[in-house]
């Protein structure tokens, strides 16, 4: 005799503990009898099926449920049952069978199993009542539906379709493991299945051990066609305590993608914006497209308009999500003097992509606010950002070429940039093209920049500065092998640039310039000479590679006097050494002659750990260094940095080093050092590891104090971050950023976090130490909570309004 746990109706019972499977069990001393289908019918006519009472999923409600911890189950908790042919065979056997002509009753005893249309049920007891065409299996019931679910019963009677049943101490579990159980249930029309005294969890447990959480209910009934589940008398319980109670409640099917309804609040509690609950409504308004409105009230600024729309289309997709409050000034903090920040203030934040063919793509990727601190006041963005960067776009790309085309919005969030810091592109064209057949036996390609901007003039002089520019360039290079193992790589370059000015004032003299066109072309020649040396041995392999580079060009241009909008940034490290133009952009370019010579060493593991090393300088033989004076702009700020390393005519040496002696740690250095005296100028160091449970980064940047562009210290900066995995279910992260040079912290954070099958759980403290007294930015300290239930939704919880622990008593640093 088989034996199976009866089933208990507490949330701790076995009815929800891992799940006992079945077996199909042949012994010699039990009786087999196989009917076919027609002696079914007439013998034992099980298991008709009823075609008005087939269910249709794709009918059901839908919502939002999109959890990104919990996979969704697909056609169904309970999947999608097919009807049944009553032409495929009936398979039945036991250890007896009894027919009973006055009763009209077949009873199948002893081991018993039933096979019909991937259904599979087994009992200690079988009894068909043809009179009442119903079927009562007793002990040890179960049934295995085609769609996965097992259910098991002390006793379970049913139609003989299997569509309706009356169930005692029932136990379903579904395919992800979702177990409702109930001491009785009643399934009616195919499609409700209603359990008296039942629970509900996602969780799996131990015999004996409570669920980490279920729902309890006087009643639960799961209506599939609704694709809901319903509770009366319900309570929400914590390892098997009660925790929270509620008359009546109803959540999706947890099948269901979407579906219209009041999505789980979130609380937050901060000092400046007062404590605050966002109550979400979801509208599930077609299959492709969707809105959830989600105002937030706050107590001490008022209510916080939000809501996001999301479409989806045969070529792409595309979201917008808006933010909007009337604002009172004198609910800020500090004393803000900013005009802007009274009346309505507000956010529009949009992003899209669509293919427009197997080559082109278009997007836009745009945010828009009132002012430059609300989206930070108001925690959309991390208060450390310092640019704001939107687009629109349009590109394409073959074999053999590419094109992008792009409008761009550019605005400035640093605490000293100005209001009308913003410049626009409007477009920047970009098209290259790798010509198919080589010329003089190499490649030849054709690069196309144009750029039209303008920029808000912050020198405060009449109207905006426009600059339209167009720039091509056709380059050329061949790479040749001599038979001791030289390399020899000889390039030609061929460009050509206009410019056409519209009130922008000239860097050199300061003077305003009405309208003027700028042309300027260059050309370049030069080789690359690379001699490696390489030696084996059984473990590794090493390369040693002395490379020296050569280039002419004209020795000057008059470059000074042109607008300088892509070319600021100049950082002269390994990674550029060997580059023909080492600016950042196309608004500066080098002229004369230049001797760019390294040594690369290469160290290769046979068990992948691999090393490199590259240490170089540059040198200005022959005419004009554009990186010597770089010029100022109308402010008195230099066009780029005069201390970029490459001012001399023997720039500084560059060093660079990278390491990873097996997979999960790299480490990278890159370093500046002065030509005449080795002091270190620039510095970064970056390491990162990942060895079993921990996972950790580092990035330390330095740069030298340089009085020429007001930098009157050492910059010194450190960005660490960690996460380590206690358990399979517990783990911790932690980041930080330090100013080691002013001896302030910027921001860190510590996060605590527990996942399973069934729940996750992150809690997070977070400080940041950013000020701005003009406006409205203040150092913050945040605790955030949030948590995930399996198939119930997601909750979150934070507040900046920290006890003595955490606040205003903390010792400063």
């Amino acid at each position: 005799m088989r034996l199976a746990r009866t089933p208990q109706a507490l949330c701790g019972g076995s009815c929800i503990s891992e799940p006992r499977e079945s077996a199909w069990l042949g012994r010699g001393a039990r009786a087999l009898v196989r009917l076919l289908a027609v002696a079914a019918a007439a013998a034992l006519p099980l298991l008709a099926t009823d075609p008005a009472a087939a269910q249709d999923p794709s009918k059901a409600g839908s919502g939002k449920g999109e959890k990104p911890s919990f996979a969704k189950p697909k056609g169904g908790i309970f999947g999608k049952l097919p009807k049944v042919d009553n032409a495929q065979p009936l398979y039945l056997q036991g250890d007896e069978l009894i027919y009973d002509s006055s009763g009209n009753k077949v009873t199948a005893r002893g081991n018993v199993e039933i096979f019909h249309n991937n259904y599979i049920l087994t009992a200690n007891e079988v009894v068909y009542d043809q009179g009442a065409n119903t079927l009562t299996a007793l002990g040890n019931v179960t049934l295995k539906e085609p769609n996965g679910n097992v259910v098991r019963a002390d006793r379970y009677t049913l139609t003989d379709d299997f569509r309706d049943g009356f169930v005692q101490s029932l136990s379903i579990v579904a395919r992800d493991d979702t177990r409702i159980a109930g001491e009785q249930a009643i399934r009616r029309d195919g499609n409700v299945t209603e359990f008296h005294n039942g629970k509900f969890t996602p969780c799996k447990s131990k015999e004996g051990v409570p669920p980490l959480w279920c729902i309890s209910a006087k009643r639960v009934i799961h209506d599939q066609q609704e694709a809901t589940i319903t509770y009366q008398d319900a309570q929400f319980e914590l390892f098997g305590v009660p925790v929270l109670y509620t008359p009546y409640f109803q959540h999706p099917d947890p099948s269901v993608k979407r579906k219209s309804g009041f999505l789980l609040p979130s609380y937050m509690n901060s000092e400046n914006l007062g404590f605050g609950v966002e109550v979400p409504y979801y509208f599930a308004l077609a299959p492709n497209y969707d809105f959830t409105f989600h105002p937030m009230y706050l107590t001490q600024q008022g209510v916080l308009w939000q809501g996001e729309w999301r479409h989806r289309l045969d070529t792409g997709e595309y979201w917008v999500k808006f933010g909007a409050i009337d604002q009172d000034p004198s609910n800020l903090p500090g004393n803000p003097t900013d005009d802007k920040l009274d009346g309505w203030r507000g956010t529009l934040e949009t992003k899209g992509k669509f293919a427009l063919g197997s080559w082109w793509n278009a997007g836009w990727d745009v945010t828009l606010e009132s002012d430059d601190t609300f989206r930070r006041f108001y925690k959309y963005d991390n208060i450390l950002l310092t640019d704001r960067v939107n687009q629109i776009y349009l590109g394409g790309q073959s074999d053999r070429s590419y094109m992008r085309t792009t409008l761009y919005h550019f605005g400035g969030l640093l605490l000293n940039d100005p209001p009308s810091a913003e410049s626009r592109a409007h477009p920047i064209i970009d098209h290259n093209y790798v010509f198919d057949d080589p010329v003089l036996g190499g490649e030849l390609r054709w690069d196309t920049n144009v750029l039209s901007f303008s920029r808000d003039d912050i020198a405060l002089l009449a109207g905006s500065q426009g600059i339209n520019r167009a720039v091509t360039e056709v380059k050329w290079r061949r790479q040749l092998t001599d038979p001791v193992g030289i390399t020899y790589t000889p390039f030609a370059e061929l460009r050509g640039d206009i410019y056409q000015l519209n009130d922008y004032v000239d860097p050199d003299t300061g003077i305003l310039i009405a309208d003027e066109t700028v042309t300027r072309g260059r050309t370049t020649a030069g080789m690359m000479v690379a001699y490696p040396w390489v030696a084996n041995s059984p473990l590794a392999s090493h390369i040693i590679e002395p490379i020296g580079q050569i280039i002419t060009r004209q020795d000057s241009l008059p470059q000074r006097r042109l607008p300088n909008e892509d070319a600021k940034s100049l950082i002269f490290d390994d990674t550029n050494l060997f580059d023909t133009d080492k600016f950042s952009g196309l608004d500066r370019l080098e002229t004369g002659t230049r001797v760019n010579a390294g040594l690369q060493y290469t160290f290769q593991a046979n068990n992948g750990g691999y090393a490199r090393l590259l240490a170089g300088q540059s040198f200005q033989i022959a005419g004009e260094n554009p990186y010597a004076n770089p010029g100022r702009d109308v402010t008195g700020a230099h066009i780029f940095s005069p201390v970029n390393g490459l001012e001399n005519d023997n720039s500084d040496y560059v060093i660079g080093a990278y390491l990873a002696p097996f997979e999960g740690l790299q480490l990278i250095s890159q370093s500046r050092l002065q030509e005449d005296d080795f002091d270190l100028m620039r510095q970064n160091l970056y390491g990162r590891v990942a060895l079993g449970p921990v996972e950790a980064s580092a990035l330390y940047t330095f740069a030298a104090r340089a009085p020429e562009i007001g930098r009157v210290i050492d910059q010194q900066d450190i960005t660490s971050h960690l996460a380590v995995k206690l358990t399979d279910t517990w783990s911790v992260l932690g980041s930080a950023r330090y100013d080691i040079g002013n001896d302030d912290w910027i921001q860190d954070s510590i996060g605590l976090k527990y996942a399973d099958d069934c729940f996750v759980l992150t809690a997070s403290y977070i400080e940041t130490f950013v000020k701005d007294a003009a406006r409205d930015l203040e150092p913050d300290r945040t605790v955030m909570l949030r948590f995930e239930l399996k198939h119930l939704g997601e909750f979150r919880y934070k507040t900046d309004a920290l006890d003595h622990v955490f606040g205003d008593d903390q010792p400063p640093r």
